[in-house]
């Protein structure tokens, strides 16, 4: 389970630099760097959705009860590459007709499904005892 606290840590270490990157990028422009950062509202979702899944973590490995180990690296895997789908496309105008990025965003959605529905169902059957 210790592994959903090293995911949070990523997500946030990941927000954190995305938060700098877009404070340069947009109110202290250095040359290049704002022409580097091509979706600057792409990179907002990146953001958003890593302080998300580092909440989710946080939450799941706060509740004490016992998740399967799997599950919680699905989770941890799948919730930090699926806002670096953004953060990539954030920097590539292209993103989105690549077919590497398509399957990579395919293995980290299905990751992350796996992950989500798995402690949440382990969750529902602790509630019921």
């Amino acid at each position: 389970m210790k592994i959903l606290l090293i995911g949070a840590a990523a997500c946030i270490t990941a927000l954190i630099l995305s938060a700098w990157l877009m404070t340069f990028a947009k109110w202290f422009p250095i040359k290049g760097v704002d022409e580097f950062l091509i979706d600057y509202k792409t990179m907002i979702r990146a953001h958003i959705d890593y302080a998300l899944m580092a909440l989710f973590g946080l939450a799941f490995y706060g509740l004490g009860i016992e998740l399967p180990a799997i599950a919680c690296v699905c989770l941890a895997i799948g919730g930090f590459t699926n806002p670096t789908i953004f953060t990539i496309a954030a920097f590539d105008t292209n993103f989105w007709e690549k077919k590497r990025w398509k399957i990579f965003s395919a293995i980290s959605f299905i990751l992350t499904t796996i992950g989500f529905m798995w402690i949440t169902f382990t969750i529902l059957l602790h509630a019921m005892h």
